[in-house]
């Protein structure tokens, strides 16, 4: 029975990266369609019909260009700092369940990759590594633009780590697990974003500057740093660092659903499609901020997380712990 068993592991993990991947592409033509709308403008429409076919001819476009490396950059880490940053999204969505356990053959199939008792944890040690991505392909770029921007990126990432994790602890005392399919499981009556409003706007908040998407994109300001910390990166090796960002807001939008929309549960519609509704509903607002949104100083971007969410996610845990302390008595 272990053949089966591994025959259904590759076949989940198969389909779960290969739909991660694919999804993060046309995210990117969904991104251009959309901001071409909001912005009175037609998006891609020239490769295929509708433009379907333009995420493949990016692709091949930047399969095909030069792969440049600066004279003075450290080679090493300059080639491979690029796949740390994918490489985060693809750990991360190993622990998020995304359907109703199947049964097949007398077996019990879980949605998910790996069901961890310590799965919240996982996903927060885990995004932490996006920051050394930044950090060292900037650093082996030797150029003041890359190196301005990761430090930017550095204490960005850092900073509102902290209130992200916060937040999820008044989630963590209600479901009294942290296994993410534990906490989707404690949702099947009412999502926690009802019960916990304040904690899924920090969340919210906090995972938008964590993806470095506007108004919270400063690490990569063309305004004032060229491209930030992936100025000296072409071809495949800068669409490593595009494809982490957009495979991070499809993760992003996962755990959004996870934690405070209930996951997969929902009424008449297959678990599977209520979670991937629920999961694109944080890129459509991330570009919807993309289009709308001005980008704010960079000391009025720390101040907002150390001054003002950090302290109401401090504030959320008391109030929420006494809560539970009040309702469990």
């Amino acid at each position: 029975m272990w053949t089966l068993g591994l025959f259904l592991l590759l076949t989940k993990l198969t389909l779960t990266l290969s739909g991660l991947l694919l999804g993060s592409a046309y995210l990117v033509l969904l991104e251009r369609k959309l901001l071409g709308r909001m912005q009175i403008r037609f998006g891609p429409t020239r490769a295929g019909p509708y433009g379907l076919l333009q995420p493949i001819a990016d692709g091949i476009k930047l399969l095909l260009k030069e792969d440049t490396v600066p004279v003075a950059a450290d080679r090493f880490i300059f080639k491979y700092a690029p796949a740390l940053v994918a490489l985060v999204p693809l750990l991360i969505v190993a622990v998020i369940p995304f359907g109703r356990d199947l049964s097949f053959q007398g077996r019990r199939i879980p949605m998910v990759l790996a069901d961890l008792n310590v799965g919240l944890l996982y996903v927060l040690a885990v995004s932490s590594l996006s920051v050394y991505g930044v950090a060292l392909g900037a650093w082996a770029s030797n150029s003041k633009y890359s190196l301005l921007g990761s430090l930017r990126g550095a204490a960005q990432l850092v900073s509102y780590e902290l209130p992200l994790a916060l937040s999820l602890v008044p989630v963590v005392m209600m479901a009294g697990s942290f296994s993410l399919v534990d906490i989707v499981a404690a949702q099947a009556r009412c999502p926690f974003i009802v019960y916990q409003p304040l904690a899924g706007i920090i969340f919210l908040c906090a995972a938008v500057a964590e993806a470095k998407r506007l108004p919270f994109d400063l690490p990569e300001g063309e305004n004032d740093l060229a491209a930030g910390y992936h100025t000296e990166y072409s071809g495949m090796r800068f669409a490593l660092y595009f494809l982490g960002e957009y495979m991070n807001m499809i993760v992003l939008g996962s755990l959004f659903a996870v934690f405070f929309l209930g996951g997969w549960h929902g009424p008449v519609l297959p678990p599977l499609l209520w979670f991937l509704i629920k999961v694109m509903l944080i890129p459509f607002f991330l570009i919807w901020s993309r289009a709308s949104m001005p980008r704010p100083r960079y000391d009025q971007l720390m101040r907002l997380g150390w001054k003002l969410l950090l302290p109401a996610a401090l504030l959320n845990i008391v109030l929420s712990s006494g809560l539970l302390l009040w309702m469990g008595g």
